[in-house]
């Protein structure tokens, strides 16, 4: 059904931030959402990203916990780079369920984002899909990192101080689903990390945690060599001896993860135990990795900068140094062929850590709507009537 739109959105200069063609955006520094979060960042991109973006038809989606700030990258009408943001507090997982669906973990909720435009609408003759808030679910505070939906509709997401997968409840904070077997109790410890979760059909399949402990912070003994993948369906270890393993993902029959603390996109050769598996690493990226999204023959992978004590110590920082490289905040797109970085976003001022990216596909300029600015107030759609004769409807 054709939706009816009341009000338009505001002018493109408020709804985002509008890139130059040479990928250098402008930053609004009026924008409601950068009065909340503090300074503007400053972007750039290789010269090719936006024309790729384009060619593609699709959109990247990237959070920034640090910042909160929730990013819709496309290639502009000018053919430059569009970076369109909004402010939420803590933006953490993102599930691309599909070109209409999208999730957002924040601080203390779930929200479920509803494009609201058809085909051949368009707002400020610029954006093609609009996405709106229309479900939240109230958490309170659980570090939610991963989230995901289920094939019956429900919201899946990693609970990482409470070690487990839950679903939003509708009496309590969550009901949990699952828990990894090396964890004794549910508990508000945050004892092993859990982070990152691969879907398939609707299914939770595997998880990544940063270590197996079962005591209160334990996992930050164990950032080195104590990461693990554990298969959901059996609770077996499918690797272990990774440093800080984020974002799993199943993609053309392999899965693929982000082996954080070494700073690689890889993928895992399962053996017949935990111990006989290998990580196939295909490239080294500049930065804490987290987020991983696919999209023909490339990955999209997320950088971060390494926080201090949280994130220092680890390979990476060695691997820097023989790389002679500064670490970087923003998304690098492989080659799954080559291994090579084929194009590029980076980040500057105030974000300096993203959390995860997805890829929006079938959509040229998307943007969002969010809560800290009026906008969502007078941006008011609806669906046909459903009865227009004079009685109540019959079914």
């Amino acid at each position: 059904m054709r939706p009816h739109i009341d009000a338009p959105t505001s002018d493109a200069d408020e709804a985002g931030t509008a890139a130059s063609p040479s990928g250098r955006p402008r930053a609004d520094a009026s924008s409601p959402q950068a009065a909340e979060s503090g300074a503007a960042p400053a972007y750039s991109a290789s010269p090719g990203l936006a024309a790729f973006l384009g060619a593609q038809k699709i959109a990247v989606a990237i959070s920034s916990y640090q910042s909160g700030k929730f990013y819709l990258l496309s290639q502009n009408v000018d053919g430059g780079l569009l970076a369109h943001e909004r402010f939420f507090r803590k933006a953490m997982g993102i599930c691309v369920a599909d070109k209409d669906t999208i999730l957002l973990a924040t601080l203390f909720q779930i929200l479920k984002f509803k494009n609201v435009l058809t085909a051949d609408q368009r707002i400020n003759d610029l954006y093609d899909a609009c996405y709106v808030p229309r479900e939240i679910f109230v958490t309170g505070e659980l570090d939610t990192h991963d989230v995901g939906l289920l094939g019956d509709g429900r919201v899946v997401f990693v609970n990482t101080l409470y070690n487990c997968l839950a679903t939003p409840s509708p009496r309590h904070s969550f009901a949990p689903l699952w828990k990894p077997p090396f964890i004794s109790r549910i508990v508000k410890e945050d004892r092993c990390h859990l982070n990152g979760l691969a879907m398939a059909d609707g299914v939770p399949r595997y998880v990544t945690a940063v270590s197996k402990s079962d005591t209160v912070d334990g996992w930050q003994a164990r950032r080195a060599d104590g990461g693990v993948v554990v298969d959901v369906r059996t609770g077996d270890i499918v690797i272990g001896g990774l440093s800080m393993p984020h974002s799993p993902r199943l993609y053309r029959g392999k899965l693929w993860l982000l082996n954080a603390g070494t700073g690689e996109l890889g993928w895992v050769e399962r053996g017949a135990s935990a111990d006989a598996a290998k990580f196939h690493a295909i490239a080294f990226c500049p930065g804490f990795l987290r987020g991983l999204a696919f999209h023909g023959n490339y990955a999209f992978v997320g950088l971060s900068k390494p926080r201090f004590e949280r994130f220092e110590g680890l390979a990476l920082d060695r691997k820097l140094v023989e790389a002679d490289s500064e670490p970087w905040c923003g998304m690098q797109v492989i080659d799954l062929d080559t291994g090579a970085c084929a194009h590029w976003f980076r980040m500057e001022g105030g974000a300096v850590e993203l959390y995860d990216l997805g890829v929006v596909r079938d959509v040229l300029r998307p943007m969002a709507l969010g809560f800290a600015s009026n906008e969502i107030l007078d941006f008011i759609t609806h669906d046909p009537l459903e009865n227009d004769g004079p009685g109540w409807p019959s079914t």
